[in-house]
Protein backbone atom coordinates (compact mmCIF):
# COMPACT_ATOMS: atom_id res chain seq x y z
CA UNK A 1 0.00 0.00 0.00
CA UNK A 2 1.41 3.40 -0.88
CA UNK A 3 0.32 5.05 2.37
CA UNK A 4 2.92 2.85 4.04
CA UNK A 5 5.46 3.83 1.36
CA UNK A 6 4.76 7.51 2.07
CA UNK A 7 5.28 6.89 5.78
CA UNK A 8 8.52 5.03 5.16
CA UNK A 9 9.92 7.72 2.85
CA UNK A 10 9.14 10.63 5.18
CA UNK A 11 10.21 8.82 8.35
CA UNK A 12 13.47 7.71 6.75
CA UNK A 13 14.33 11.29 5.79
CA UNK A 14 13.51 12.49 9.30
CA UNK A 15 15.50 9.70 10.97
CA UNK A 16 18.61 10.32 8.86
CA UNK A 17 18.53 14.04 9.58
CA UNK A 18 17.80 13.61 13.32
CA UNK A 19 20.65 11.12 13.79
CA UNK A 20 23.10 13.28 11.81
CA UNK A 21 22.58 16.54 13.71
CA UNK A 22 25.44 17.90 15.83
CA UNK A 23 23.12 17.13 18.75
CA UNK A 24 21.25 14.01 17.59
CA UNK A 25 17.55 13.68 18.36
CA UNK A 26 15.70 10.45 18.96
CA UNK A 27 12.39 9.95 17.18
CA UNK A 28 9.27 8.33 18.63
CA UNK A 29 7.16 6.66 15.92
CA UNK A 30 3.47 5.78 15.97
CA UNK A 31 2.70 2.53 17.79
CA UNK A 32 6.38 1.84 18.54
CA UNK A 33 7.58 1.57 22.14
CA UNK A 34 9.57 4.64 23.20
CA UNK A 35 10.69 5.78 26.63
CA UNK A 36 12.14 9.27 26.82
CA UNK A 37 14.85 10.03 29.32
CA UNK A 38 14.32 12.83 31.81
CA UNK A 39 15.26 16.21 30.34
CA UNK A 40 15.58 14.83 26.79
CA UNK A 41 14.51 16.73 23.70
CA UNK A 42 13.02 14.33 21.14
CA UNK A 43 10.65 14.19 18.19
CA UNK A 44 7.31 12.43 17.69
CA UNK A 45 6.48 11.42 14.12
CA UNK A 46 2.88 11.12 12.89
CA UNK A 47 1.51 10.33 9.44
CA UNK A 48 -2.11 11.45 9.17
CA UNK A 49 -3.36 10.09 5.84
CA UNK A 50 -6.36 11.58 4.08
CA UNK A 51 -8.76 9.74 1.81
CA UNK A 52 -7.06 8.09 -1.21
CA UNK A 53 -8.51 9.25 -4.52
CA UNK A 54 -8.56 7.96 -8.10
CA UNK A 55 -8.69 11.06 -10.29
CA UNK A 56 -8.32 9.59 -13.80
CA UNK A 57 -11.11 8.13 -15.92
CA UNK A 58 -9.44 4.71 -16.11
CA UNK A 59 -9.15 4.48 -12.33
CA UNK A 60 -5.45 3.57 -12.59
CA UNK A 61 -4.03 6.62 -10.79
CA UNK A 62 -4.11 6.65 -7.01
CA UNK A 63 -3.42 9.90 -5.19
CA UNK A 64 -2.29 9.55 -1.59
CA UNK A 65 -2.50 12.73 0.45
CA UNK A 66 -2.25 13.62 4.05
CA UNK A 67 -0.42 15.52 6.74
CA UNK A 68 2.97 14.66 8.15
CA UNK A 69 3.47 16.02 11.65
CA UNK A 70 6.63 16.10 13.70
CA UNK A 71 6.13 17.23 17.27
CA UNK A 72 9.16 18.66 19.03
CA UNK A 73 9.10 17.62 22.68
CA UNK A 74 11.26 19.61 25.09
CA UNK A 75 11.59 19.76 28.84
CA UNK A 76 9.76 22.53 30.68
CA UNK A 77 11.64 25.70 31.49
CA UNK A 78 13.82 26.28 28.43
CA UNK A 79 11.55 28.75 26.66
CA UNK A 80 10.18 28.31 23.16
CA UNK A 81 13.35 29.33 21.28
CA UNK A 82 15.08 25.92 21.14
CA UNK A 83 11.93 24.21 19.82
CA UNK A 84 11.42 26.92 17.21
CA UNK A 85 15.04 26.51 16.10
CA UNK A 86 14.38 22.82 15.49
CA UNK A 87 11.15 23.78 13.67
CA UNK A 88 13.23 25.99 11.35
CA UNK A 89 15.53 23.03 10.65
CA UNK A 90 12.48 20.91 9.77
CA UNK A 91 11.35 23.66 7.41
CA UNK A 92 14.69 23.33 5.58
CA UNK A 93 14.54 19.53 5.66
CA UNK A 94 11.11 19.40 3.99
CA UNK A 95 10.93 22.37 1.58
CA UNK A 96 7.80 23.03 -0.49
CA UNK A 97 7.91 20.95 -3.68
CA UNK A 98 10.60 18.71 -2.19
CA UNK A 99 10.27 15.26 -3.77
CA UNK A 100 11.51 12.08 -2.10
CA UNK A 101 11.46 8.73 -3.87
CA UNK A 102 11.71 5.10 -2.89
CA UNK A 103 10.97 2.48 -5.51
CA UNK A 104 7.94 3.50 -7.57
CA UNK A 105 6.63 6.05 -5.05
CA UNK A 106 7.56 9.72 -4.96
CA UNK A 107 6.22 11.86 -2.12
CA UNK A 108 5.95 15.60 -2.69
CA UNK A 109 5.72 18.25 0.02
CA UNK A 110 2.84 20.52 -1.04
CA UNK A 111 2.66 23.03 1.81
CA UNK A 112 5.43 24.60 3.88
CA UNK A 113 6.09 23.03 7.27
CA UNK A 114 4.33 25.19 9.85
CA UNK A 115 4.76 25.29 13.60
CA UNK A 116 1.69 25.95 15.71
CA UNK A 117 1.77 27.36 19.24
CA UNK A 118 3.37 25.04 21.74
CA UNK A 119 1.43 23.28 24.45
CA UNK A 120 2.76 22.68 27.92
CA UNK A 121 1.85 19.89 30.27
CA UNK A 122 3.29 18.85 33.60
CA UNK A 123 6.67 17.76 32.23
CA UNK A 124 7.04 18.82 28.60
CA UNK A 125 6.61 21.62 26.11
CA UNK A 126 5.45 20.36 22.70
CA UNK A 127 5.58 22.27 19.41
CA UNK A 128 3.85 20.47 16.50
CA UNK A 129 5.22 21.14 13.00
CA UNK A 130 3.25 19.81 10.04
CA UNK A 131 2.94 19.92 6.27
CA UNK A 132 0.75 18.37 3.61
CA UNK A 133 2.13 15.73 1.26
CA UNK A 134 0.96 14.07 -1.93
CA UNK A 135 2.00 10.97 -3.87
CA UNK A 136 0.54 10.03 -7.27
CA UNK A 137 0.95 6.33 -8.07
CA UNK A 138 -0.06 4.41 -11.19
Amino acid sequence: MSTEACRSILESRLATWAAGRSTPLRVAYQNVAFTPTQGETYLRSYLLPAKTTAEDLAGALRTYRGVYQVSIVRPIGGGSGPALSIAAELNSLFPVNGRYTSGAVTVQVITPPSAVPGAQDENTYVVPVSFEYRADVI
